[in-house]
Formats: structure tokens, sequence, C-alpha cells
């Protein structure tokens, strides 16, 4: 079942080119950063990316580790990251995607006169040849 909320533990690595970011529980989730400000907001990027993947493939979300399990190194650092999924469904499901497609030139040529915005044309054709009222 989906959840609207996540909170995974998040080890930073500290290293003189920069901070690395790994989840103890989520093989493949990883970032990297400057500063401890842009490790946060990589952090909760990438990790809202990797469940909202494992949310679509239908995996079984792993049960956070407590923090007072993970074994640190002296240059690390745990830190608990939370990510809110509506947020972030709805920015993947509406994030534009670029098609190559075909027309007449003539079309090409009429639209181009009439100042047609052709990514509009083609989401509302799109819309009404799938019966789609409002907005998604």
């Amino acid at each position: 079942m989906k959840k609207d909320r996540y909170i995974f533990p998040a080890v930073f690595d500290y290293d003189d080119d920069g901070i690395s970011i790994s989840f103890p529980d989520l093989p493949g989730c990883f970032s990297c950063a400057d500063s401890d400000e842009e490790a946060i907001y990589m952090a909760k990027e990438a990790l809202g990316l990797h469940l909202y993947g494992m949310e679509e493939d239908g995996d079984d979300m792993p049960v956070p580790t407590s923090i007072n399990k993970i074994s640190l190194e002296s240059n690390q650092a745990v830190v608990l990251v939370e990510v809110l999924m509506p947020t972030v469904r709805q920015a993947v499901e509406n994030f534009s995607v670029k098609k190559t497609l075909s027309i007449p030139q003539w079309l090409n040529k009429l639209a181009i006169e009439n100042n047609i915005n052709f990514s509009q044309a083609l989401q509302t054709a799109l819309k009404e040849q799938l019966g789609i009222r409002e907005r998604h």
C-alpha cells in the first residue's frame, strides 16, 4: 500500500571533495552534495524518486532501520530524511516529456502563421481523444 509520508535514515559521508549520501535500507539510492544544506535537498530528492520507482514497480517498502542500529565511521553522520509522496508523485507525473512528431508542411506553416502553441495543441487534442475533461 502506498503511503503519503516516508522517513528513512541517510548516511552522510564527509570527504574532502564533498558529501556522499546513501540509504542503508535502499540499495542503489545514492546522491552527493557540496554542503549540508545541499545534501539535505539532494537526499530528499533521491529518496523521493527512489521510492516513487519502487511504488511504480510494486516493490515492498523496507522497514527503516533505527538510527541507533546504524554503524558509522568518524567522518559519517546519520540524518533522518522525510519525503511527502503526494508532492513527489505529482512532480514526476506532470514532468513534461519531449515527443517527436510529424505533420504536413502546409499545416505547420499555417499553425506558425497563427501563433499556435504546438505543445498546448497536442495536449488539448490528446485530452479530447482520451475523454479527459479535467487536468491531471
